[in-house]
């Protein structure tokens, strides 16, 4: 795959999918936002997604690859700027704008700088919109929380305090897990790696000299800070556990390569540096 291309594509489509924004708030750019959602028409997002599904389809019909590329940057590109839109608004609804500009930006962003550090394991499958079906009725759990609360209890959905403090736990987690991709570069990959590459190194420099796992750590708290930022204290409990012993496994699966591949360089690293989650221990081999 010719990351560059790649790469070029995803981010054009992506600020195509957000200038959602430009043609549906160019006459409140010299006025207040404060009323935006009262005008704004959903039918002008089917309309532009349309749009925008059509010039996406016209430019890589003949390339299969791209188009996928492209179709999933233009789709979150468009959340991207609903979301912003939303959180605009006066509604109630204000946390879930904020909360799907950081799920879009999330999914997009993974892409993109996978493009940028490791071109070479860069599949449709980087976006992680098809992670699995857990992270999927995970993220309907959610929306389902937020929307029944949102009907019996519209109060508990407006606590700012709470939201500002998911918005901080989300971009420490983003933030994290995006600087551990720069810093692995090639070594970093979305799945474990049962065949050592002639280039894979252990890295122990940057975030990773304070955690030995630092990509998951931040997913860890991103997934955490969404559930604070929508306040659904079920799928916060549900979302703590299930991505606690989603990660437990995780890890000790993928220390046990890491030591085939390493050895004795990596029980040393074991020594000197935690994993970075609470209660997880990783695979302790002794060689």
């Amino acid at each position: 795959m010719a990351a560059p291309r790649e790469r070029t594509v995803c981010a054009l489509n992506f600020v195509l999918g957000t200038s959602i924004l430009i043609f549906s708030c160019t006459r409140y750019l010299t006025a207040s936002f404060a009323y935006i959602w009262d005008d704004f028409s959903p039918f002008l997002i089917l309309i532009y997604c349309l749009l925008a599904n059509t010039w996406v389809w016209f430019c890589y019909r003949n390339c299969t690859e791209l188009y996928r590329v492209a179709i999933r940057g233009v789709g979150l590109g468009l959340l991207f700027g609903v979301g912003v839109i939303i959180s605009l608004s006066h509604t109630t609804w204000i946390h879930f704008g904020w909360y799907a500009v950081f799920l879009s930006f999330f999914h997009w962003s993974e892409y993109y700088v996978t493009a940028v550090t490791n071109p070479r394991s860069l599949t449709l499958d980087s976006y992680l919109l098809d992670h699995s079906l857990e992270y999927k009725l995970a993220a309907l759990a959610s929306w389902v929380e937020f929307g029944v609360e949102w009907l019996l209890f519209p109060g508990m959905k407006q606590l700012r305090y709470v939201s500002l403090a998911g918005v901080i736990v989300v971009i420490f987690g983003e933030l994290l897990r995006k600087t551990s991709m720069f810093t692995a570069k090639t070594n970093f990959n979305h799945y474990v790696q049962y065949i050592k590459q002639q280039d894979h190194t252990l890295v122990t420099t940057g975030v990773y000299s304070i955690c030995r796992h630092p990509s998951y750590v931040g997913w860890f708290y991103w997934s955490i800070g969404t559930q604070i930022i929508l306040f659904n204290p079920f799928c916060l409990v549900g979302y703590t556990i299930v991505s606690w012993r989603f990660f437990r496994e995780r890890i000790y699966e993928e220390e046990i390569y890491l030591l085939n591949f390493f050895g004795e360089d990596y029980v040393e690293y074991q020594k000197m540096v935690g994993t970075g989650l609470p209660f997880i221990k990783g695979y302790r081999g002794h060689l």
